[in-house]
């Protein structure tokens, strides 16, 4: 690891602007003080992005914390650094930028610090208010920070919703955006890309964004209230998250940035031994279809013979885990206060046995846990709950907070919520316990300072299809380049039985097979599912992918792609590369130059690819896999079907 942290010469007191230009000398974030009123701007090679827009507070006592400014002095650095993530999409990431750090000052002595960061793919600043006489403990009503674009871009975005992120996405001129949740990604009229969000939330409520009164174009931060109407609670000093603009001149550009992640916090965990990428199947969409249930009775998924049988068939094709959802008592009381009991087994459920029996054969139980929102009995079982899973070497749970939070009035993405989800990740690397979280608050690169949290949903995933009218087929076009910005998401992709006629004939999933298979490259999770019913998987050609799929990678590379149209991602672990390329409801061939290789000797190639006469609504299991061989100057070329894919392995030739 390289750290280079030097002073640049910063603005004396008494000046009224200063700034912080990334280490390519291309992007810039300025900060001038104009009538008192803090704002910061944005520019790309000189082209305005944000033009200049307030920041500031207001309180429920005190002065406002927005205007009555009248001095600035700041100081600067560059930060040169290099990290290894405990697992990722890259081995290394880069962490090159320059601070600046503003204080903005008023008559009273009353100190706003805004910390302005310029990376070469965004930027990215944060306020702090100091502890003060007459602000210690504070209740804050809004945080009034604007985000004034310099034109009318294409946007992609989420209604704002407190309490879930699973919607649709939209694409509108940036004027009609009424109110989103982040990330919220745009395309300029030159073909830049951009992408609005937030890093390190910690001890704070979740942003969503509103538009402006008096600016189409303008956007204004709208934290999730407590239930009473006060946005964040807390003793100074008052830290605000990282609210980050990430640019590209590509779309691609975006994925592949580590913005979020650096603005974190390094690690804390001294010894991350225990925490491991890894493939994954489960008793789930048995449940979502209708053929099991998650209570006991007559067709209760988690069973002793049936989690036996999960586990032989992970044993057998190389599956690292194996999830059981429907384990613990309290599922016929869904809804209800104090249903759950998250150590007592269903009488058909034996943990101790089950976890003993995976051991023996090289298999991780995947623990559960649901709490139907209720988030106090939870944390009164959470030390014993996650006791019982240590003592049965249980690494690995998905916890869920499906339905409306208790204590009625709170929401999933406010302060109290936000810190409960942070302390369970905590708690969790306490008893060695990896994290799979559903109905999450946003990812925001804490998996930087605690990697035990391995993935999260907080996204409108694959169950949609089992229940609703299903996600269209361009809807995993739009992931990657939004929600995916945040950070991994268990989409829980990998259905082979399309139509699922047995069960539900009225429900199906918009794709084909092929596209099924490409979503565990392309939706990035370092622990991935294959949700499909084993049965659905048994002896089935295409699913000699997922058996060799790695879920930490060395290195990522976009090779091309559009928002809600297509996107091809090539991901190498060790020698080996793993493509996947997917499209929306058109047909589309793709060629993907094959000089990222860099070995020169011929690579073996297997495509597992859409049948020419596949279309993901009236033929979508129709495949082929075939094998080549190919050298990096070569061009592979991929013919997707509508709403399909392709997925391709490649291995260096030994000699």
């Amino acid at each position: 690891m390289m750290l280079t942290c030097f002073a640049l010469p910063g603005f004396a007191a008494g000046e009224r602007t200063a700034a912080a230009v990334s280490p390519d000398g291309r992007l810039a974030i300025m900060l001038s003080l104009e009538d008192g009123v803090p704002r910061y701007s944005v520019a790309r090679d000189g082209r305005p992005i944000v033009l200049p827009s307030v920041i500031g507070f207001r309180f429920a006592e005190g002065e406002p914390m927005s205007r009555g400014f009248e001095s600035l002095h700041s100081e600067s650095r560059v930060i040169d650094e290099t990290w290894q993530p405990v697992w990722g999409t890259d081995e290394a990431v880069n962490d090159r930028c320059t601070e600046t750090v503003v204080h903005l000052v008023k008559p009273s002595g009353r100190e706003l610090i805004v910390t302005l960061r310029a990376y070469d793919d965004g930027v990215a600043f944060r306020s702090e208010l100091p502890s003060a006489q007459g602000f210690s403990d504070y209740e804050l009503l809004a945080e009034e920070t604007e985000f004034r674009f310099a034109g009318d871009h294409t946007a992609w975005w989420i209604k704002a919703d407190y309490d879930s992120y699973e919607h649709l996405w939209n694409e509108t001129p940036l004027s009609e955006l009424d109110a989103a949740n982040t990330p919220v990604t745009m395309r300029t009229e030159h073909g830049l890309h951009v992408s609005l969000h937030e890093a390190n939330l910690t001890r704070y409520a979740g942003m969503t964004l509103k538009g402006s009164d008096d600016d189409e174009l303008a956007l204004t931060c709208e934290l999730v209230p407590w239930p009473d109407g006060v946005k964040v609670r807390g003793t100074a000093p008052l830290l605000t998250p990282w609210r980050t603009i990430q640019v590209g001149e590509t779309a691609g550009a975006l994925i592949e940035s580590h913005l979020i992640e650096n603005l974190n916090d390094p690690c804390v965990i001294e010894d991350t031994s225990w925490i491991r990428p890894m493939t994954y199947i489960g008793i789930w969409w048995g449940m979502h279809i209708t053929k099991e249930t998650w209570h006991d009775g007559p067709r209760h998924g988690a069973t002793n013979e049936n989690v036996r049988r999960h586990i032989d068939f992970a044993a057998k094709h190389n599956i690292g885990g194996v999830l059981v959802e429907g384990w613990n008592t309290g599922w016929d009381k869904w809804g209800a206060k104090d249903a759950y009991d998250f150590v007592t087994c269903y009488p058909d459920f034996d943990l101790p046995a089950l976890a003993a029996y995976a051991r023996e054969r090289g298999v991780e139980l995947i623990g559960h846990h649901e709490t139907g929102g209720d988030v106090p009995t939870y944390e009164r079982q959470i030390d014993e709950a996650f006791e019982l899973y240590r003592s049965n070497g249980i690494k690995a749970v998905k916890t869920g907070y499906a339905g409306g939070i208790y204590p009625r009035g709170q929401h999933h993405h406010g302060q109290w919520m936000v810190e409960h989800y942070r302390m369970v990740v905590e708690k969790a690397a306490e008893y060695g316990i990896m994290l799979d979280v559903h109905e999450p608050i946003k990812p925001t690169g804490i998996r930087r300072t605690w990697p035990n949290m391995m993935t999260r949903e907080g996204v409108r995933g694959m169950e949609y299809n089992a229940w609703s009218e299903g996600n269209p087929p361009e809807h995993t076009t739009i992931l990657p380049f939004t929600r995916m910005l945040a950070g991994p998401l268990d989409y829980t992709p990998g259905i082979f039985d399309i139509t699922f006629n047995d069960y539900k004939p009225n429900n199906r999933v918009y794709t084909t097979i092929a596209k099924q298979v490409a979503l565990f490259v392309v939706l990035y999770s370092p622990v991935q599912m294959a949700a499909d019913l084993i049965e659905n998987y048994e002896d089935h050609p295409m699913f000699r992918f997922f058996r060799r799929l790695p879920c930490d990678w060395d290195e990522t590379r976009v090779i091309d792609g559009a928002i809600g149209d297509h996107v091809t991602i090539a991901r190498r672990s060790g020698m080996n590369w793993y493509i996947g390329s997917i499209t929306d409801e058109n047909a589309r061939t793709v060629r993907v130059p094959l000089d990222f290789l860099g070995e020169t000797r011929p690579y073996s190639v297997t495509i597992y690819r859409d049948a020419p006469t596949a279309h993901w609504e009236t033929n979508p299991t129709a495949y082929e896999i075939i094998g080549e061989s190919m050298s990096p100057g070569d061009t592979l070329t991929l013919e997707l079907a509508p709403g399909g894919g392709a997925a391709v392995t490649l291995s260096p030739h030994k000699y």
